[in-house]
Formats: structure tokens, C-alpha cells, sequence
């Protein structure tokens, strides 16, 4: 189990939470910063005196106030703390509910743990605790449902470059003359019109303004 946790939060209740969940695990040192600047300093005078923090916990929205800060959210402090300390393992403790977001933080920022603040994320937040410290990934069950389902179809490449360019206003007709001009193949209209139908299909949608829309909806384009 961890024995130093910092905890980036900036809701006082949600800080209480969290603290009876720790104090629940036997954890023995523990901090909380309300602003991610001075989560940061902390993170790093405790690097640099060599009693390094084992685990960050964090939220992604820290609301502005009089206060201005260098860095103001979750993603630019765990892209911070990481580059200072590396091994640091990171929880991030949200409201967001969108799988797709969730996805990028795991792919592009390698966080160990996404818990999203519900009904009993107390004990969702000790769960992913103990999987972290057992060097597992984690995240919370409902997530995982909607990952599921999100998953039903897989994007590829091809897909989002067409899907992207209907987003953006380019006809239906005129999107093999782009792919051509890319060295993008297929790049025949007949190939482009079967796959924009899959997809619909798949995906139980009647119209390329629907799959538009959904797409954006998902942070897939």
C-alpha cells in the first residue's frame, strides 16, 4: 500500500472524502493542495529531498478564482508531475463520464486509474487505490459498460479522415477527388459510399449528419 499520497483537489468536501478513504487504507502521510501550482512545488520538494511522493490523486477542473495560476487542471499537472518523477503513479478522481476522454488520458498521459465521482465512489476510490499499488490499471465499473458499448464498432483511419471531412463541409461526391490528391485509398466513390454505410449500419444511424454528430459526441473527430 502507499504510504505518501497528494491529493490535487480543489472542492473541500470531496476532500474529506477522500481523506476518510486514506485513513480507511492505513495510509499513513497524505496531503491536499486545492491549487495545482502548489501541488506541484510540493511534489517537488519532495523529489528533490529524496521523500518522493508514491501516488497522485487529482481531478481534471479546478475552478479559476483570485488566485491566477501557471498551471490550472489536471491534465498540465500530471504532464508536470510525471515529467519530474516518472514512476509517480497517478489516480484521477472526475466527474467526466465521456469514455473517449477517459480513453486519451490512459493512451496519451498513461494514468494507472480513472474513478468518476458518483454514488459510492468511496469505495470505488479504494478499489483502484489497491490495484495501483498492486501495479494494475483501473477504472470505474460504469466506465467500463459504456466502454463496451462505445466498442461495438472500431474506427479505423480511413473512417475518421472521411467522417472528418464531411465534418468539415467537403460533399459526399467530392471526397474521393481529396483522397486521390492524398494517396488515400480507397479512394473511389463506390468505396467511400459502402463504408460511410457500414458504419452506419453498425452503428444504427440513418444519416451522415447523425454519424457526424455522434462522432463528435464521442471525441471520435
Amino acid at each position: 500500500m502507499f504510504k505518501k499520497v497528494l491529493i490535487a483537489e480543489d472542492h473541500e468536501h470531496t476532500n474529506i472524502s477522500v481523506r476518510k478513504t486514506l485513513e480507511d487504507l492505513g495510509v499513513a502521510q497524505k496531503e491536499f493542495r486545492f491549487y495545482c501550482d502548489d501541488a506541484l512545488a510540493l511534489l517537488n520538494a519532495a523529489f528533490h529531498q529524496e521523500q518522493p511522493f508514491d501516488l497522485l490523486i487529482t481531478d481534471l477542473s479546478f475552478e479559476e478564482d483570485k488566485n491566477i495560476q501557471v498551471i490550472n487542471g489536471g491534465r498540465a499537472l500530471i504532464k508536470a508531475a510525471r515529467h519530474l518523477h516518472p514512476n509517480l503513479k497517478v489516480i484521477v478522481f472526475s466527474l467526466e463520464n465521456n469514455v473517449s476522454v477517459v480513453d486519451e488520458l490512459f493512451e496519451n498521459l498513461d494514468i494507472d486509474a480513472y474513478v468518476r465521482k458518483a454514488r459510492y465512489d468511496a469505495d470505488d476510490l479504494k478499489r483502484a487505490i489497491d490495484a495501483v499499488s498492486n501495479h494494475k490499471k483501473y477504472r470505474s465499473a460504469d466506465l467500463m459498460r459504456n466502454k463496451r458499448i462505445d466498442n461495438s464498432y472500431d474506427f479505423k483511419a480511413f473512417d475518421i479522415e472521411i467522417i472528418t471531412l464531411l465534418c468539415n463541409g467537403t460533399p459526399q461526391k467530392n471526397i474521393p477527388s481529396y483522397l486521390q490528391q492524398n494517396n488515400i485509398k480507397p479512394s473511389g466513390l463506390s468505396s467511400v459510399e459502402k463504408r460511410l454505410n457500414f458504419i452506419k449500419t453498425a452503428l444504427n444511424i440513418s444519416s451522415n449528419e447523425q454519424l457526424v454528430a455522434y462522432c463528435k459526441d464521442k471525441k471520435i473527430i
